[in-house]
């Protein structure tokens, strides 16, 4: 790749986004900037991109809360990957920048599912300080749909009464999963996908070693979010896609030597592949679906059911999803029982 995929605090390239980034400024130049923001969108489209770069604006000497400039922020958001204040944020030591997200469990060596109300919890002695450098103090909640009920009641009390010159940005992939007194807090900004011309110029940037037809399918299964087909690129995406693809043109007549064959392959090469094949089906019905509602052509597998029941097939596959992970269930039998329910199979052979 030409352009290293960094992290969101330390990656200085947004495309695409440049209606959110404008709304951001003009609030902050006018002095009616909310706070609290909850930036949605969809998985790797850019928000906590553009969170982090929202929060070295402000923090490199952007409009204060009175609306007065204070500095050298320039035009945009865009902050030079050498100034002082990006180099600080990009390694997490910046005195008034404090990042909320999925904490580590050491015990089972892996990422945490949830914000726990302990992380939360750290929020009130921050918020309480004055601004070390005089300007803002700024909090990302990275992956808020993940706080859990205490983690999100203890932000809601901070929400409630926010104290001066401080700003709170939640980056967040499915707002439906926060409590609804939480979102109604917060001035809602959407990010859209990015259009397919801003798509390939930007896969073109950062994976420049990839063929232009593989980039161009990554573009199409990630469906506007870059992240998502940098994902995809790093976890065998089209490979698996390809799975999926073959798994559905086999409905309704997959067997059960089928279904044991196809784990087998979903299961050969990243260690991640039940969750990329389980989303790349889910995706795959969500457009089948979308497409049947409008009106439009169908795939032929779709007449071998009710929508109704490929919609339930798709809140199925996401609740084996979600326990999966939660209560470290095996692969192999996670892999089984989401093609075992798409068949319709009456159940799961383990061995």
């Amino acid at each position: 790749m030409s352009d290293a995929v960094v992290a969101p605090r330390a990656n200085p390239l947004l495309l695409g986004h440049e209606a959110a980034e404008a709304t951001l400024i003009e609030a902050a130049r006018a002095g009616r900037l909310h706070h609290a923001w909850l930036i949605a969108g969809p998985a790797g489209i850019g928000k906590a991109t553009l969170a982090f770069r929202f929060a070295r604006w402000l923090l490199a000497g952007a409009p204060s809360p009175s609306g007065a400039p204070r500095g050298d922020a320039g035009a945009g958001l865009a902050l030079d990957p050498a100034h002082p204040v990006f180099r600080r944020v990009a390694a997490g030591s910046h005195a008034d920048l404090l990042t909320i997200e999925r904490g580590f469990d050491d015990k089972r060596k892996r990422q945490r599912r949830e914000i726990l109300v302990e992380d939360v919890r750290v929020l009130g002695g921050f918020l309480r300080l004055t601004p070390a450098e005089g300007g803002w103090r700024v909090v990302v909640v990275d992956g808020a749909e993940a706080l859990n009920r205490n983690a999100a009641n203890a932000l809601l009390k901070l929400l409630e009464e926010p104290p001066p010159r401080a700003i709170l940005l939640l980056v967040c992939s499915a707002p439906g999963r926060l409590l609804p007194t939480l979102r109604s807090r917060c001035r809602t900004l959407r990010l859209a996908p990015l259009a397919a011309p801003v798509m390939a110029a930007l896969l073109g940037r950062l994976l420049p070693e990839t063929a232009s037809a593989e980039r161009a399918r990554l573009a199409a299964l990630a469906e506007g979010a870059p992240g998502r087909a940098l994902a995809l690129a790093e976890e065998d995406g089209l490979r698996l896609a390809g799975l999926v693809a073959e798994t559905l043109a086999a409905l309704p007549a997959l067997t059960p030597d089928r279904a044991h064959e196809i784990a087998d392959r979903v299961l050969a090469g990243e260690e991640g592949g039940f969750e990329v094949f389980a989303d790349l089906l889910r995706d795959a019905l969500a457009r089948a679906l979308r497409e049947a509602g409008r009106g439009g052509s169908a795939p032929a597998w779709l007449a071998a059911r009710p929508l109704e029941a490929w919609a339930e097939l798709w809140h199925a596959i996401g609740r084996l999803q979600d326990e999966t992970g939660r209560f470290y269930l095996d692969k192999r039998q996670t892999t089984l029982m989401t093609l075992f329910r798409a068949a319709n199979l009456p159940g799961v052979r383990t061995s």
